[in-house]
């Protein structure tokens, strides 16, 4: 599927892999192979932006993927996120949604919000947010169906 179909259709907490399409080459060619892997893998659909509409500039909608956490002795160092346009050239495809009962714990940013964790049940969900303090989190149980919520565009008057 392409990317605003993706981001579209696509409800917060997919499993979403990318592809540009390219075979994947040998392991005894590490620079290609590591080029290639900027163009391939798997994330987690974690947050939705809308275009923004100015006098001068205009910028295309876009969405983020959790490509994963980096750390030792249970502290994560690094979180790898990765933003795409919905008019990227990648292919992408829907590998898992959310299943019903599952809860999802949001934290706004502007006018739209951000996936923070994806929990199996309730239980599961309070467990982590009495572990990890966001400010103004919130959780959203997964329905069925789980509706799509786009955030609006932004823009200015002239």
């Amino acid at each position: 599927m392409l990317a605003q179909e993706l981001y579209d259709t696509a409800p917060l907490g997919s499993l979403v892999r990318f592809s540009n399409g390219e075979p994947r080459p040998p392991e005894r060619f590490t620079r290609k192979l590591r080029a290639w892997n900027n163009h391939n893998g798997v994330g987690r659909l974690v947050e939705r932006s809308p275009g923004f509409v100015t006098n001068t500039y205009r910028s295309s909608a876009t969405f983020y993927l959790h490509l994963g956490n980096f750390g030792s002795e249970g502290t994560i160092v690094l979180v790898v996120r990765r933003g795409y346009c919905v008019d990227s050239s990648l292919q992408f495809e829907l590998v898992e949604t959310p299943k019903p009962g599952m809860v999802r714990i949001l934290t706004p940013i502007g006018n739209h919000e951000e996936l923070q964790f994806l929990a199996r049940d309730t239980t599961d969900a309070e467990n982590w947010l009495a572990t990890h303090r966001f400010p103004n989190a919130r959780t959203e149980i997964v329905g069925d169906p789980d509706p799509v919520v786009l955030p609006s565009i932004t823009g200015r008057a002239a």
